[in-house]
């Protein structure tokens, strides 16, 4: 805060001593723990609305072309980063454009293929089965709901949501890494499981803004709210956050923690 000068009652001839430079003293965590609903529901707003101003290019960060392509690429994206998917999946998807060509390829050139995305021969196997699940029960085309495509082999409710949101236009929530870190450390909710939290979060939102708050949380756990070091000092909403101060609030020392996407 600005440090004010005192007004002496009594003028004298002395000059006032020099004061020093105003300090910026560190701001302390805003507390919550009294949050009633309604006004949880307002803060996450406010903070949704600052991080759509900030991320007004927030999308899907894997490419694709159509859903077949999407929900490979997002099977792919397990314990690997967008970046990493995004370098194989042209040669991936030029080489098995449909589903039949999944369910036939050769294992062992598809695993040459995804080997740089980790654990390749796992990720191998779910593409060879949902090749073949999707030629069998769906004609070789991607289901658009829900129930349908969490029963596909390698497709958990994460993937199901995101091919649902960027493919078909159905909005969804995306419980991944970043999403799941970032919403408990807002205090939007202290729930760990996935599904809980999907559906608690959900709540606080209109179900249209269920995909674009996935893509601004998930660029902002990338860019600023890091696991380990959040740039607290050049975060957008951090008078609305309760875990400020979990990294540097100098705002020199937090922007060069901001990353910028390559």
């Amino acid at each position: 805060m600005p440090t004010q000068r005192a007004v002496d009652p009594n003028p004298h001839p002395v000059p006032p001593p020099v004061l020093n430079p105003p300090v910026k003293l560190p701001r302390k965590a805003p507390v919550y723990a009294e949050e009633t609903p309604t006004q949880l529901v307002r803060r996450a707003r406010k903070m949704h609305k600052v991080l759509t101003e900030t991320y007004p290019d927030a999308h899907c960060e894997l490419d694709f072309t159509n859903p077949l392509e999407l929900l490979v690429a997002t099977i792919l994206s397990a314990q690997t980063t967008d970046v990493t998917v995004n370098r194989v999946t042209p040669t991936l998807f030029a080489k098995y454009p449909t589903a039949q060509a999944y369910a036939e390829a050769d294992r062992e050139e598809m695993e040459a293929i995804l080997k740089p995305t980790g654990f390749f021969r796992a990720k191998t196997n779910s593409l060879l089965k949902l090749g073949q699940a999707l030629v069998d029960e769906y004609d070789g085309e991607v289901p658009g709901k829900l129930e349908e495509l969490v029963k596909l082999p390698g497709t958990g409710r994460k993937t199901a949501n995101v091919v649902l949101g960027n493919a078909f236009g159905v909005p969804g929530i995306t419980v991944d890494t970043h999403f799941g870190r970032l919403v408990r450390r807002f205090g939007w909710t202290t729930e760990e499981d996935p599904v809980k939290v999907e559906h608690l979060i959900g709540a606080l939102f209109p179900k249209k803004d269920w995909t674009m708050l996935s893509h601004r949380l998930i660029f902002h756990g990338r860019r600023r709210c890091h696991a380990k070091k959040p740039a607290c000092g050049a975060c957008p909403i951090a008078q609305w956050c309760p875990s400020f101060g979990t990294g540097p609030t100098d705002p020199e020392l937090a922007a060069k923690l901001v990353k910028v996407p390559v």
